[in-house]
């Protein structure tokens, strides 16, 4: 009869970023197995180090297989069998500095903040002016009042009001606070932004023999 086998549960995320150059198996997955032992020397296993030499990138990437991952757990326990319930391939972030200083964030942020406001005014200036909403408000402002509009009515005030406040709602945001629950469509669309991102990684990592994987 052999031995009995433990089973480990691997969960691996998409995209991790390794605060230290030496990665170990615990930064870029979640174990779980019966025997807390085993749980606790594997998430120790260092799996990649990043070059930190002065000439290195700042920023560095390196994209794996879980199949790897599934080779260095068994040679270091050959009776556990490893169920993978995560990705099938990994991109793992490396930056020398570590995180960016909060003023560089702040810095972005405002100059972010400023582009996204002149954009979206000009965007909904060209908008209005496209479609001709000052005649068309012109044209309904004489019929329902029976005067010439100044330019300057109930109309302009109402559809100014109007339209901040489906802005608001659309994006679900306002200051620190959320409106909803939900996520906003920013949030939405960075986080398909960022799974393109990795799957561009992986690919082109794959194509190139980059990618760390079972000989």
């Amino acid at each position: 009869m052999g031995a009995n086998k433990e089973t480990l549960y691997l969960k691996v995320d998409r995209n991790t970023l390794a605060k230290d150059k030496n990665v170990k198996l615990s930064d870029v997955a979640t174990l779980l197995c019966t025997d807390a032992s085993i749980t606790r020397q594997l998430k120790q296993l260092k799996i990649y180090s990043f070059s930190d030499a002065k000439d290195a990138p700042k920023d560095q990437e390196q994209v794996f297989s879980v199949m790897k991952l599934i080779e260095m757990i068994g040679q270091e326990y050959p009776n556990v069998e490893v169920n993978n319930i995560g990705e099938m391939d990994f991109v793992v972030e490396y930056k020398k500095n570590g995180e960016p200083a909060k003023w560089t964030q702040i810095l972005k942020a405002a100059v972010l903040s400023i582009i996204t406001f002149f954009g979206g005014a000009f965007t909904i200036m060209a908008f209005n002016n496209d479609v001709a909403v000052n005649d068309l408000f012109s044209k309904f402002y004489y019929q329902v009042m029976g005067t010439e509009s100044n330019g300057f009515t109930e109309l302009e005030i109402w559809y100014s009001i109007g339209l901040s406040v489906g802005v608001l709602l659309f994006f679900n945001h306002f200051g620190n606070k959320k409106i909803t629950h939900d996520p906003t469509p920013v949030q939405v669309e960075m986080r398909k932004y960022e799974k393109d991102i990795d799957e561009t990684f992986i690919e082109t990592a794959e194509r190139g023999g980059t990618s760390i994987d079972v000989d």
